[in-house]
């Protein structure tokens, strides 16, 4: 756990059995080719309906996928539950199999309460885990949790846990909500303060609307629903970035191919970002039940499976008038997902 992760994870999303059980097996498989398509893997998100679980269905299915040769290096399952005691049996089960991360949301159910006690329940779960391995990204979802994570939160947390407290995700929307946080905890934000302090706080944007913005303000990538019918294009850009903007051996490189008369092209990152908008503006219409079940029937569309549609109640399928409809608007933007291992 020693190497951060970064870049671009999927929170993946969780094929059910007809008897609404999970299925390993598809999970696995479709685990895999995400990792083909070099996206890591935030298991157990929200898009995963990971609070329709279980803690002892989640912990099985992280079982599985270890026990099927899925690196758990490029793993943060998420772990945060209203209850201190499942949140930990959940984290110290992901430290365990080496994860490099957990994703923890704060506990939910009960609204505005305080920073302190906010505070108090991460600071449980950190020593109670008791374990150095620990990374804990806080996951900040306000539309869908309520109870949200504050800067202030995060000073404490940091101040107390430098090395626990590994960065978050920020879920809001809001974009000047993300760059609040990459001001005052990024690495890059020298001479903040709050960033001088030995210590690093990586943030990661809940949507890759905003992965360029992102990036160019120190965060360190997206998890975001769509990549899990869209992790390439949206790696493309992520790679694309560093690649323009990465230094030491790269301006060597640069000099070289000058010193040479030769040149690398350079993709336009803001033709790439407008392309994944696109995209992300398809799944995320409110015409759908919701954008779980039109990621899950894009997949079943393209990979000709019709298993892939079942979602867990509360949440609804599409029908079969909107599933026409999501692929007339794919097809329409020349969408196209090849669900194969490369």
């Amino acid at each position: 756990m020693n190497e951060r992760i970064r870049g671009v994870l999927a929170p993946v999303v969780t094929p059910f059995k007809e008897d609404l059980s999970p299925d390993p097996e598809r999970l696995i498989g479709h685990c895999k080719w995400l990792l083909s398509q070099k996206c890591g893997l935030a298991v157990f998100g929200t898009n995963s309906e990971a609070n329709s679980m279980s803690a002892e269905e989640r912990m099985t299915l992280l079982d599985a996928l270890v026990a099927a040769g899925v690196d758990p290096a490029r793993m943060m399952p998420g772990t945060g539950c209203c209850s201190i005691s499942e949140t930990v049996e959940l984290t110290a089960h992901a430290v365990k199999h080496g994860c490099a991360g957990v994703l923890m949301l704060p506990p939910f159910y009960y609204k505005n309460v305080s920073e302190e006690g906010l505070y108090r329940y991460f600071s449980e779960v950190v020593q109670r885990v008791g374990d150095p391995r620990l990374r804990i990204y806080l996951y900040h979802i306000p539309p869908v949790a309520v109870v949200g994570i504050t800067p202030k939160l995060v000073e404490r947390l940091l101040q107390a846990y430098p090395t626990a407290i590994a960065g978050m995700k920020d879920s809001s929307g809001d974009w000047n909500n993300t760059k609040t946080f990459l001001d005052a905890f990024a690495e890059t934000a020298r001479p903040a303060p709050t960033a001088r302090a030995a210590r690093t706080f990586d943030v990661f944007v809940g949507s890759e609307s905003f992965l360029l913005a992102n990036m160019r303000n120190g965060g360190v990538g997206t998890i975001s629903a769509t990549a899990n019918v869209n992790p390439a294009a949206i790696h493309k850009l992520y790679a694309e970035y560093n690649r323009q903007n990465c230094s030491g051996v790269c301006v060597k490189r640069r000099a070289n191919r000058k010193a040479l008369g030769t040149s690398a092209s350079t993709t336009d990152l803001t033709t790439l970002q407008a392309r994944l908008n696109v995209v992300r503006e398809v799944f995320a219409r409110k015409s759908w039940p919701s954008m779980i079940a039109a990621l899950k029937q894009a997949i079943t569309i393209y990979g000709n499976d019709p298993e892939w549609a079942r979602v867990r109640p509360p949440l609804v399928e599409l029908t079969t008038e909107q599933a026409l409809k999501l692929a007339a608007e794919l097809e329409k933007i020349e969408f196209i997902i090849n669900l194969v291992e490369s």
